[in-house]
């Protein structure tokens, strides 16, 4: 009982903290559309589903100890930010006059954005192997620790496409799109800072 309680509570706290994931949810659901933003939520459960399969298959362990393996997968997931972020800000500039000025994105395309956010964010590594290898015990059921996957990625879902659904509202999509290329640079800027401190920290993680 009391395993399921500390799941439950460390899952929220992490998940509506800021981050990649969120600004990517936030960027789709203003310049794009609520579709966009809502499967860029359900592309972001998806992708908690590869941190979930990797601890229970026993690779988290080698992350948790593999200082030099994570400072790798922090690496590949920060060029991911930074590809986001750099494309954000080469968005061509021009006047948007309404919603269906917004960059077109395939529904694939928003959930493989998503998916990809959440399977390269190494804050989503660090959470996911801390949850299964500190607070969830050794002798838990297998069927239990899944379950404690589905809720980890279903909470993801939930909260990501409550953003979504918030910030897609028509009258306040109707005002930010008139300054999409600003929000672009904003949302890019922010990934690319991400970026840039997974960069450095992964960097001197596998430093001598």
């Amino acid at each position: 009982m009391h395993e399921s309680i500390a799941v439950l509570t460390i899952t929220l706290i992490a998940v509506i903290s800021p981050g990649p994931d969120f600004a990517m949810v936030s960027r789709n659901s203003l310049l794009l559309s609520r579709r966009a933003g809502v499967l860029t939520a359900l592309g972001i459960g998806l992708g908690v589903w590869v941190h979930v399969a990797y601890t229970l298959l026993g690779v988290g362990l080698v992350i948790q100890q593999s200082l030099r393996l994570y400072a790798a997968l922090k690496l590949i997931g920060a060029l991911y930010l930074l590809w986001l972020g750099l494309k954000m800000l080469r968005a061509p500039a021009g006047e948007v006059s309404g919603p269906a000025a917004a960059a077109p994105l395939s529904d694939f395309a928003a959930l493989r954005t998503g998916f990809l956010t959440n399977a390269l964010n190494p804050k989503c590594t660090v959470f996911v192997v801390s949850l299964f290898l500190q607070v969830v015990q050794p002798d838990t059921p297998l069927a239990q620790r899944i379950g404690y996957g589905a809720f980890v990625s279903a909470t993801h879902v939930a909260w990501f496409s409550l953003v979504a659904l918030a910030l897609s509202g028509d009258a306040v999509r109707a005002r930010l799109l008139r300054v999409r290329h600003w929000l672009d640079r904003v949302f890019g800027g922010l990934l690319v800072g991400f970026g840039a401190l997974l960069a450095g920290s992964a960097l001197r993680r596998s430093g001598p």
